[in-house]
């Protein structure tokens, strides 16, 4: 059993979001209606934000089922295998394959949300907590709630740090409005990351683009491309489908409270 408390950590996490908030839109948000916008024209993103599920999250245990190749891909697949769907799979080097198979046969146990800290970017978007996003006049926050994560995308003009920026958990990034689409470009990650539960890597030679579109007042999708000659062969992209979540709020996430697990944490 032991052996399996780092995987258990990971999925084992709250679903729910906070009902200790009184409901405040009472029925009257149409989530199909149009792309809110705000003074100056551009999409408006703010909002609390969830990923879809699948219909069983028991799916997700140490037994995996084969998957239906037409249903439509989850937050929570990606989240656990960032290249769930893609026909040959991620297009990882030889090096990142074998590490790969090594995280997936220690359990996941050194994955960073199973030590309470940051998960990145990646395990971000796809995580079935939801997240707050924050849109002002030149900047976008995002407030997770795995972890209580925090990012700023800074739309102000700025470029990207060009001096050997200390690496962030985060990376840097920067947005600039394409049309409708906010198109965000991130680098300076540390090395060593994970993009998902089973350890695909990112290493500090990667970059990240994002295209977050807002396709009605209840939807929101994320384009996510992923580029890293380091640890893949080619470029890959994926698609994260996010649905608005009017009437709730977010709770705390203190991970390292009372914290008994670490200890226990064990590989093959």
């Amino acid at each position: 059993m032991l052996r399996r408390i780092a995987r258990l950590t990971v999925f084992l996490i709250p679903l729910t979001l906070s009902a200790q908030w009184p409901p405040y839109s009472k029925g009257r948000v149409d989530l199909n209606g149009p792309t809110p916008r705000t003074p100056d024209g551009k999409p408006d993103l703010t909002g609390i934000w969830r990923n879809t599920l699948p219909e069983r999250l028991g799916e997700f245990g140490d037994r995996v089922p084969e998957r239906d190749p037409n249903a439509p891909i989850t937050g929570l697949e990606l989240f656990r295998d960032v290249g769930t769907g893609m026909k040959d799979g991620l297009p990882l080097q030889p090096w990142a394959a074998e590490l790969k198979k090594k995280r997936m046969a220690d359990f996941s146990k050194d994955n960073p949300d199973a030590h309470c800290l940051p998960m990145g970017n990646m395990q971000f978007e796809t995580h079935p907590q939801p997240r707050k996003m924050i849109q002002t006049p030149g900047l976008i926050v995002i407030l997770y709630e795995g972890n209580a994560g925090v990012r700023q995308i800074f739309t102000d003009g700025r470029p990207l740090p060009n001096n050997d920026a200390e690496p962030w958990w985060y990376g840097y990034s920067i947005g600039k409005w394409d049309g409708d689409t906010l198109v965000v470009e991130t680098t300076g990650f540390r090395d060593e990351g994970w993009l998902d539960i089973n350890g695909s890597p990112l290493t500090s030679a990667g970059k990240m683009f994002e295209r977050f579109r807002r396709v009605n007042f209840g939807n929101l999708e994320i384009e996510v491309t992923v580029d890293d000659p380091k640890a893949y062969t080619k470029p890959w992209t994926v698609t994260v489908k996010q649905l608005l979540t009017p009437d709730s709020e977010m709770i705390e996430f203190i991970c390292a409270e009372n914290e008994k697990d670490v200890r226990h944490m064990v590989g093959k």
